[in-house]
């Protein structure tokens, strides 16, 4: 049965004015229909008085049916932070480079969100990775990705070394820059260019992507998503590193220091307006099918 939108909010850096003239543009066609659009203080400034409510991003989960993220695919992150563990479904408007989650464009976002209003949809789940880092002292802190957790070396120009284990099983010694351990959704962001492959999205894996390793023969490997994966820092070697989720720094991992990666037990649900095709979607993203002057082969043409 498709949802009843009653309230939307409205997620984006209105500093770009590209942003800001989606946004505005948004938010009046949802008034025009009687829909009542919500924004964060910090956005508020660019809308007329009474042209929307103020609220406060933290509360959109539990304030809106809908949020629409106007952006790039880090805004739809950031987005993804504030509804993990509620019902609340994510639209996004692509307004920055790729957009592999943003797929709305902004030429037919009028038309798009009116076939979501109406019910015209698709439903897609994404499945979001938990990680926890323990320092040696016992300190702990966690933090939930939609698209990868990545250890990376930090404030030092040498690699570093650490070991990976999956399900308490020892997997490999590392030597290098850092891993990506990305879900599918993730395997076309950092991962990708670390020579990772293309993950469908559906598709219950996940990617484990060595950044800048110094063995060649240490190449990304897929595993089962719902592992329980393991990266300890070697005792050896001076090793200082820092890990991220979805790009947000979480701590330091030093030696002695552990992180653990498993399955969340939350997921987020974005929707795609009809005729969405993620095959279609990596053509135009990565100018698949084309000719080396890039203009797309004749079995191959459709619009951008």
């Amino acid at each position: 049965m498709p949802l009843s939108f009653n309230s939307i909010a409205l997620v984006g850096n209105a500093k770009d004015l590209r942003v800001a003239e989606c946004m505005l543009g948004l938010a009046a066609h949802f008034r025009a229909r009687g829909v009542p659009v919500l924004v964060d203080p910090g956005v508020g400034l660019a809308f007329k008085p009474g042209s929307v409510e103020i609220c406060p991003e933290q509360s959109f989960a539990t304030r809106a049916d809908l949020i629409v993220a106007i952006g790039g695919d880090g805004t739809l992150l950031y987005a993804a932070r504030l509804v993990a563990g509620h019902s609340v479904p994510l639209l996004g408007v692509n307004r920055g480079r790729l957009g592999f989650l943003t797929d709305v464009s902004p030429h037919g976002m009028l038309e798009d969100v009116d076939s979501v209003l109406a019910g015209r949809y698709s439903e897609d789940r994404r499945s979001l990775l938990s990680a926890r880092l323990e320092s040696s002292d016992g300190r702990s802190v966690s933090a939930l990705g939609l698209n990868d957790v990545v250890v990376n070396k930090w404030e030092t120009g040498r690699t570093m070394d650490f070991e990976t284990s999956i399900n308490g099983r020892y997997v490999n010694s590392h030597g290098g820059d850092g891993i990506v351990i990305a879900t599918a959704t993730g395997s076309t962001a950092y991962a990708l260019s670390c020579g990772g492959p293309i993950v469908e999205p559906d598709l219950d894996v996940w990617v484990l992507a060595p950044i800048c390793p110094h063995t060649l023969s240490d190449r990304p490997i897929v595993v089962r998503a719902g592992s329980k994966i393991q990266l300890r820092m070697s005792d050896r070697f001076e090793s200082r590193a820092q890990v991220t989720c979805d790009g947000s720094a979480i701590g330091a991992l030093g030696q002695g220091d552990n992180l653990y990666v498993e399955g969340a037990d939350v997921q987020i649900t974005l929707l795609h307006p009809p005729g969405y095709d993620y095959y279609r979607l990596l053509r135009s993203k990565l100018h698949w099918g084309r000719g080396g002057h890039g203009d797309a082969s004749p079995s191959a043409k459709e619009p951008a």
